[in-house]
């Protein structure tokens, strides 16, 4: 068995990695031919992830012109403790206003941990959706690695 195989993620493994994190790293492509790399907050949804954003920034207007991208989500802070998730993906923008409340709901759920606080939170986000575009990542690659399956050899 190779290095590669030893360290890769199961399905499992993958969600369950998505759904313990919290920032994705988005690439797309911009005017310039260059990635354009941003961080954002999301929501595993299935195999995939979505996120909302402001229809006017540039990783939208990317996303208009191609709608893929890689998104990188890692973790650990030492060689062997290592672990990430790399998805090439096809991107779904959605700027149905009522898809996009729901996903900010999710969101503010998720990075409050109080189901509360986002039902209270439910008009400014119902506000702040009319100003976003959802943005829904389908897998059609997924690279995985955890190190800590090595057991601290190389």
């Amino acid at each position: 068995m190779s290095r590669r195989d030893q360290i890769k993620l199961t399905p499992g493994e993958v969600l369950d990695f998505l759904a313990a994190e919290r920032v994705a790293n988005v690439a797309t492509i911009g005017p310039n031919g260059r990635p354009h790399l941003i961080p954002v907050w999301y929501i595993p949804e299935g195999d995939g992830l979505s996120t909302w954003t402001y229809a006017t920034s540039q990783k939208v207007a990317n996303l208009r012109r191609l709608p893929q991208a890689t998104v990188l989500i890692e973790a650990g802070d030492s060689y062997e403790t290592l672990r990430g998730v790399s998805l090439e993906c096809d991107v779904a923008l959605t700027e149905d206003t009522e898809r996009v409340a729901a996903i900010g709901s999710a969101l503010t759920e998720r990075y409050t941990g109080s189901a509360e606080v986002a039902a209270a939170a439910s008009q400014f986000v119902r506000v702040q959706a009319e100003k976003r575009v959802g943005v829904v990542f389908t897998p059609t690659k997924v690279v995985s690695w955890d190190h800590r399956k090595l057991g601290g050899t190389y």
